[in-house]
């Protein structure tokens, strides 16, 4: 078995909860769902219409902060960012536009222009999205293109930490998420593009591509 967030082959078994079954990357550490148990692309949009996310949503607004203000801390002035994964209300994207920032948005459900993809940016936002990816390792390969030299990729997802409360685990037990991230996930990912990662706050990380880098 192949791990899909660094494709080392170095994988085991972790934990079986009901009918589902993880495995554990002993090189990067990150836990996944096994890949014939994953949802297909109807059951992933049926369980997305049903969150209940508004721009204007002061707790949610809240919630993205977390991740909003270290990002804003550290970019330049009219700043260009891309969105992506930023579902049917990109409140995010509203919190950066009214810092004076641009931002395009990408979701291949509800935002599916691809045109946005061929560009590079600043910077980047991925935030509760990672955990959904059924090839991390492709999309951060892409992320790394769309980052032009000295951008930032701005993440969020609940790091996983507890294996003996995995099983109950309220991440865990949204089926749509099929990979679980460790900060020292994070870390080997960072390395492995020659990005620098920094955690500012729970469940957030702050991955640099240095400004020499194309």
């Amino acid at each position: 078995m192949q791990c899909p967030v660094c494709e080392s082959k170095q994988c085991q078994a972790f934990q079986t909860v009901g009918d589902r079954t993880y495995l554990r990357c002993l090189d990067c550490l990150a836990t996944f769902l096994h890949p014939e148990q994953r949802p297909g692309p109807d059951t992933e949009l049926a369980e997305y219409r049903l969150h209940q996310n508004a721009e204007d949503d002061a707790h949610y607004r809240q919630f993205l902060s977390k991740l909003s203000d270290p990002l804003l801390q550290r970019l330049p002035p009219s700043s260009r960012g891309l969105d992506y994964g930023c579902g049917p209300a990109p409140a995010l994207a509203a919190l950066l536009r009214e810092s004076g920032h641009e931002v395009a948005l990408y979701d291949p459900f509800f935002h599916p222009g691809r045109s946005v993809l061929t560009c590079t940016y600043d910077f980047v936002t991925c935030t509760e999205v990672i955990e959904h990816f059924h090839q991390p390792a492709n999309e951060f390969r892409r992320f790394d293109t769309l980052l032009a030299p000295g951008g930032w990729l701005a993440l969020m997802t609940n790091f996983q930490t507890d294996d003996a409360r995995f099983a109950g685990w309220h991440y865990r037990r949204d089926p749509t998420h099929v990979v679980f991230y460790r900060e020292a996930t994070l870390h080997w990912l960072a390395r492995r593009h020659g990005w620098t990662c920094e955690i500012p706050g729970p469940n957030v990380a702050l991955m640099h591509k240095p400004p020499g880098r194309s």
